[in-house]
């Protein structure tokens, strides 16, 4: 099993309309790690972001079949986050969104 670094368990923000909507109800989107579980996701935003996270739900994605000719694979599996925030924290890196 790999290390569960901060770093390594947040991969990346996720910026699209649904989640700017939901930001207004202090939610928002990670893509994390497929092995990273809801306390290791909390523990992670609130470590790098200094914020109080109230709640996480996950959603895991299977990859999609592709094809291209004769040959076929599949997409990598990836699993998103969307944290709740305590009333009156911000995380600064969605403010462009």
């Amino acid at each position: 099993m790999p290390t569960k670094n901060a770093f390594d368990i947040i991969r990346t923000p996720l910026i699209s309309e649904k989640g700017v909507s939901m930001m207004e109800d202090n939610k928002y989107c990670f893509k994390v790690a497929v092995y990273a579980n809801k306390h290791e996701i909390k523990n992670a935003v609130e470590e790098i972001f200094k914020v109080e996270v109230t709640n996480v739900n996950t959603i895991k994605y299977a990859g999609k079949k592709k094809r291209v000719g004769v040959h076929t694979g599949n997409r990598a599996q990836w699993k998103k986050a969307i944290v709740t925030l305590k009333e009156g924290n911000k995380i600064e890196v969605f403010e462009g969104a």
